[in-house]
């Protein structure tokens, strides 16, 4: 019987072209899994090719079919680069977080919009192409994470610094500024430890980032699982470094830090927002509101006790903010013992609360979709404020991030962070991570120094020996 006849599958994912604040690089540093899954999931008689612009500029190429992820940032990359093929009637796909939350709009751009996650679809959705029946939407389901197939990281670009993997979707929280919970769901679906196991182990990078929105939950239940993963990790032998974003509670499970640490996590990422409990519950951020702002700077010890980093997060812009309040948040984040800072501006993205919110009151400043859209990358204030003007907010938002972003006071936090983690990967983890957040809220004009040098001059080769610039062990 005559086979299938092979087709060719392009999937692109776009980049920001102004590559500012958070849309400039720093998901360029993780692959496209989303991309890699569907690759996974495609028919093994289409051959799957992908164009990823963190590594090369997009030019045309044939295919049959093209599917194009994208965030808010990126979206009107993602128009452009749909309009070339849909001129030359090659059918066009776009999928993403935007295009979930805004089908209507992502559908005058493109052939087809996948709505949510496409696991649940593709197989239809590539049945039906080929049958000629594309249907102009499709909305996945959330399905159950077993028996997920590993990405094909065989497209990935070789030059990617860290690999990803994923143990959970979904996260329980509704902070106001965030769409996790509509996109992913608002419960944590699980993988089978076995099958996290199988993609740690194929992954040729030494660094890895768990991309879940919370490995570690909210509950001793999913605690208890990520201990479970860690002791496996360590029982395998397993030599990576990792790091991974969760919550302020990780705190009260002391054996999930110690696992953690033993299985080779060097920093964490919290969403803090704020020091002013009453903007946090302004936001929905119930975790940090239970812990509480004056035990905030003893989960960051608890987390450097076990050689572990803590990358906190701070929103500035939020609704009570005034140039006093937000120069408190500084002093707060100065003073305390945080490793790494990500501070960024309020930016209300379509589908979350706060963009509803704003939207109903005339709030949203830079309205001209889908132009717009590409200001939207945490850098930029493109709403009007409650307490003060648009320029003031950019103004004095730009004061702070002179004040954390300070090389001076960078270098100072690295070599706290090294006194308190007595962990030179964690502590050059963070330092890296400093500067390329300042590097990001100041459009890469900033002054970058040899990160190399610094370390020799500072602390001297003997000290830092096995360690390279990266954070990652040498060979003895």
């Amino acid at each position: 019987m005559k086979g299938k006849q092979t087709r060719t599958l392009l999937l692109i994912n776009p980049l920001n072209r102004r590559r500012i604040g958070l849309a400039q690089n720093r998901d360029s540093i993780y692959p496209p899994m989303a991309l890699g899954i569907i690759a996974a999931l495609t028919p093994p008689h289409w051959k799957v090719e992908l164009i990823d612009e963190n590594f090369e500029t997009f030019s045309f190429r044939e295919a049959d079919l093209v599917g194009i992820t994208a965030l808010t940032a990126t979206i009107n990359r993602a128009y452009e680069i749909a309009a070339i093929f849909r001129e030359k009637n090659i059918p066009t796909i776009i999928g993403g977080i935007h295009a979930s939350m805004l089908p209507e709009e992502a559908s005058q751009y493109a052939d087809c919009v996948v709505k949510g996650e496409a696991e649940s679809i593709w197989g239809n959705l590539i049945a039906d192409f080929e049958s000629g029946r594309l249907k102009p939407f499709y909305e996945g389901k959330l399905l159950s994470l077993e028996n997920s197939p590993m990405p094909r990281i065989d497209l990935y670009n070789p030059g990617y610094a860290f690999g990803t993997v994923q143990t959970t979707r979904g996260c329980p929280m509704a902070c106001d500024f965030c769409s996790v919970h509509t996109f992913n769901g608002n419960c944590y679906r699980t993988r089978p430890i076995d099958e996290v196991l199988r993609d740690i182990e194929a992954i040729p990078q030494e660094n890895i980032y768990f991309i879940d929105d919370n490995l570690v939950g909210h509950n001793k239940k999913m605690a208890d699982r990520a201990v479970t993963l860690f002791k496996e990790m360590v029982a395998r032998g397993y030599t990576k470094k990792w790091w991974c974003s969760t919550s302020l509670n990780v705190a009260e499970h002391e054996e999930v830090l110690e696992w953690a640490a033993r299985s080779g996590c060097q920093m964490m990422f919290l969403g803090i927002e704020s020091e002013d409990i009453d903007q946090l519950k302004a936001s929905n951020k119930k975790v940090n509101v239970r812990i509480g702002v004056d035990h905030f700077d003893g989960v960051f010890e608890k987390l450097n006790k076990y050689g572990i980093a803590a990358l906190g997060a701070f929103i500035y812009g939020l609704e009570t903010d005034t140039p006093d309040k937000m120069q408190a948040r500084t002093d707060f984040i100065l003073n305390s013992r945080i490793d790494a800072i990500q501070a960024t501006l309020l930016t209300p993205l379509p589908g979350t609360v706060l963009f509803n919110r704003y939207l109903k009151a005339g709030r949203i400043h830079y309205n001209n979709y889908p132009k717009d859209w590409e200001r939207y990358h945490y850098a930029e204030v493109v709403f009007d404020p409650m307490l003060m003007s648009r320029e003031v907010l950019d103004r004095e938002v730009r004061k702070n991030w002179e004040q954390l972003y300070d090389i001076r006071q960078l270098k100072r936090r690295m070599i706290t962070s090294l006194k308190n983690t007595r962990n030179p990967t964690a502590a050059i983890w963070s330092l890296t991570n400093n500067i390329q957040l300042r590097n990001l809220v100041f459009e890469n004009t900033a002054e970058v120094f040899d990160l190399q040098s610094f370390l020799n001059s500072n602390f001297g080769i003997d000290k830092l020996s096995g360690i390279n610039a990266n954070g990652q062990q040498e060979d003895e």
